[in-house]
């Protein structure tokens, strides 16, 4: 072999190592690509894990800790909470999944949004019916039945049944809706209560960020209102 063949070999066997680490790249590149998605498919499906169970199964979830109330309005509540925080211990889940035990306050977690129209901000929705931090004391301070008077300040327990209280005095706040609710429901325009609180609780069926329970709630309101109507105190 002479030396005009042998750089011409050499030239080929390098063109050959460059074409085979191109290919191990692409490779490794490809595999980080899935693996990407996996941890993205992963995260979105807990994220909407506590959204997961279907209509049929909201029959078993827990009553109000409320004790008394309007049955309409308690349907409605129940109705809000089967989208909002479907589960088996709905007062203290926070967004995402997670719970928390301490229920003296509000628990104000700054939790990542994984998906939807917000995903990548910050949330701090927690409980049976997801308040953020700012609404919950923007509404604990007009309607909540016990609060703690220090000398500077109010504070407000997130109990389960100071969560039901404020929830319900503010759907029966005729002066803050600008209608009358309670009468609405009887008169079966539940679509158009939706379609109202739907600023509030986004996964109403008319808000942004409707999720597998969206719509079933109109089924779910009824079935909420017949346990309501015939166990005042359920």
């Amino acid at each position: 072999m002479n030396l005009f063949e042998t750089e011409k070999f050499r030239r080929r066997q390098k063109g050959l190592m460059r074409r085979s680490e191109i290919q191990i790249l692409g490779f490794l590149l490809a595999i980080g690509v899935v693996i990407s998605g996996a941890v993205f498919l992963v995260a979105n499906l807990r994220g909407n894990q506590q959204f997961s169970q279907s209509a049929s199964q909201v029959r078993k979830s827990p009553p109000l800790a409320l004790k008394t109330g309007d049955p309409y309005i308690r349907a409605l509540m129940r109705t809000i909470s089967a989208s909002e925080s479907n589960v088996s211990r709905p007062y203290h889940v926070v967004y995402g999944g997670k719970y928390v035990l301490d229920l003296s306050r509000h628990p104000d977690w700054c939790v990542r949004i994984v998906n939807g129209p917000n995903k990548g901000k910050c949330t701090t929705a927690a409980g049976r019916y997801q308040f953020l931090t700012t609404t919950w004391k923007d509404k604990a301070k007009r309607y909540h039945p016990r609060p703690a008077n220090f000398v500077w300040w109010q504070d407000y327990s997130f109990e389960p049944e100071d969560q039901d209280a404020v929830v319900y005095a503010w759907l029966s706040d005729r002066k803050f809706w600008k209608a009358d609710i309670p009468q609405m429901l009887r008169e079966e325009k539940l679509t158009e209560v939706l379609r109202m609180l739907s600023g509030t609780w986004t996964s109403l069926g008319y808000g942004i960020e409707n999720n597998s329970m969206s719509s079933s709630l109109p089924k779910v309101y009824r079935e909420m209102l017949r346990q309501e109507l015939e166990n005042p105190s359920s």
